[in-house]
């Protein structure tokens, strides 16, 4: 048995090894990698996908899987084998039933579609991407059928992100929320007590936001010694390992607070993988449980913390230093103003409430591509329907509509559910946080930050994926997910803004 697990740990360190460098290129290829260099470097990533996906299907893990899961054998490993058995099961079992060169070129295929998606949205060029998209919507097709339908088609890309989700229940959950946020945003649209946001529209140094990005990062606890931030098309974060994890942002010289508000939410994402236990290292579980925790994180930095009144209680006047023309109103103006509820086109820059919608409106359109059969070209016109249904409004053009987010041209069908899910993990969590330390909005309001980072620490980060979403929830929290927390947090912080 020593010998098989052996080999069986070696094996899934050789694995890790290879998703870390596959990280590192892709993480490169977004960040100023030369264009002319594209097309070598998709395919390198495709040759090197190509032989991990070998080394992830090979014949003798199959086997050696089977011995580590007979009874006594299985009973006889440490929890962190037991787990690591487990996960590589349900990933080897799904990816054994495809063939290897459909895998690459879907890799490469994805590879090419990201670069040629920021180029089509910087000049708002659906038709130039839409060829790619479609082929990837292909290619997702063809691995539905390979792994096998659960449910419905796109429950089984749902399972891929958040394991056990179905539309079943995300119909649900969001049909709930939903019908609690309609009244809640009627009454927020009607109040006389709208904020003034103009002053955020102003000319914003660059350099200055940069500056400002890096001293936030060092205060909520980002380990530069183990990360860096850069610039992208689209915000993201990579974690190649607890000690290279590496975001990005988006600077926008006439809007303050789309850096500011992408580098905490990056951020939250960092944090989670820096800090992650040191014997998950070299191992597929040193990662995040699953995106909706992972965005829970991103979600409770950015918005619980990053958009509350004790944080800017505290960093107001160093904001104010970075832009001494710029932000001359009172700190309570500018709280309120970053907090504005009303619909916007970009998901990214939404407020909290209506964030949701963003959400919803991506779900349904990836069932109906996946269970519906809606094509690529069918997809412009559908998304503008949509927000002029859910939010009244309507994209002048595709680069501030359907050609917003990156998640399609790499495939993440399945993922958009993960951030409205986070929101009610982050609601949820927040909950237990503030029972457990009840000064925690005095230690903001102090900049002593540190505190609440340990705890995340001590109840979510350290575990990576050795627990599943639902066993960490209920660890915290003591309950499964529910999204009546969600609602309270808005209900309450809103009522006080708008003052309803």
């Amino acid at each position: 048995m020593t010998n098989v697990l052996d080999l069986f740990v070696e094996r899934i360190g050789l694995i890790k090894s290879y998703e870390e460098s596959l990280a590192l290129l892709s993480w490169d290829l977004r960040t100023g990698a030369p264009r002319k260099g594209m097309d070598v470097r998709s395919q390198s990533i495709g040759n090197l996908s190509g032989e991990m996906f070998k080394l992830a299907t090979a014949p003798e893990l199959g086997e050696w899987l089977t011995e580590l899961e007979k009874p006594d054998t299985y009973e006889g490993l440490n929890e962190v084998h037991k787990r690591l058995v487990t996960e590589t099961r349900k990933d080897y079992d799904r990816s054994v039933k495809i063939p290897p060169k459909l895998y690459q070129e879907y890799v490469v295929l994805t590879s090419q579609a990201e670069t040629f998606w920021e180029e089509a949205k910087a000049n708002s060029d659906y038709a130039s991407f839409e060829p790619y998209l479609d082929k990837i919507i292909n290619y997702t097709n063809q691995f539905i059928d390979l792994w096998g339908v659960k449910g419905t088609r796109y429950d089984t890309l749902l399972d891929m992100y958040e394991p056990g989700m179905t539309t079943a229940e995300l119909d649900r959950v969001f049909g709930g929320l939903r019908e609690k946020l309609v009244p809640l945003s009627a009454a927020i649209a009607a109040s006389p007590h709208q904020p003034e946001t103009g002053f955020l529209k102003q000319s914003y140094a660059k350099e200055a936001q940069k500056k400002f990005s890096l001293f936030i990062l060092d205060q909520l606890g980002f380990d530069f010694s183990g990360g860096r931030l850069d610039e992208s098309a689209h915000p993201f974060a990579t974690g190649l390992n607890p000690g290279d994890v590496r975001i990005t942002t988006r600077y926008l010289t006439d809007d303050v607070t789309s850096a500011l508000f992408g580098t905490i939410h990056e951020c939250g994402h960092a944090m989670y993988e820096q800090n992650i236990r040191q014997d998950l290292i070299g191992t597929t579980l040193c990662t995040g449980t699953s995106m909706g925790i992972h965005e829970s994180q991103s979600r409770f930095w950015e918005n619980v913390i990053g958009r509350s009144l004790s944080f800017w209680s505290r960093y107001y006047g160093d904001l104010q230093q970075h832009f001494p023309n710029q932000l001359e109103v009172p700190m309570e103006d500018f709280y309120r103003a970053t907090n504005v509820v009303q619909p916007s086109l970009i998901r990214i820059e939404a407020d909290e409430l209506t964030y949701n919608l963003h959400i919803i409106i991506r779900y349904e359109m990836e069932k109906l591509i996946f269970n519906e059969g809606v094509k690529a070209s069918e997809l412009p016109e559908l998304w503008n329907e949509k927000y002029k249904e859910y939010l009244g409004i309507e994209p002048a053009n595709d680069g501030e509509g359907v050609l917003q987010d990156v998640h399609w041209s790499g495939g993440a069908f399945g993922y958009f559910p993960s951030y409205s899910l986070g929101n009610m993990y982050a609601a949820q969590i927040t909950d237990t946080l503030e029972r457990e330390m009840p000064n925690i909005w005095e230690l903001v309001e102090n900049g002593n930050l540190h505190p609440i980072k340990d705890w995340l620490t001590d109840k979510v980060y350290q575990y990576g994926k050795l627990k599943t979403p639902s066993e960490l929830i209920v660890d915290i929290t003591g309950k499964p997910l529910d999204p009546d927390y969600l609602f309270t947090y808005l209900e309450k912080k809103y009522s006080a803004i708008y003052k309803l």
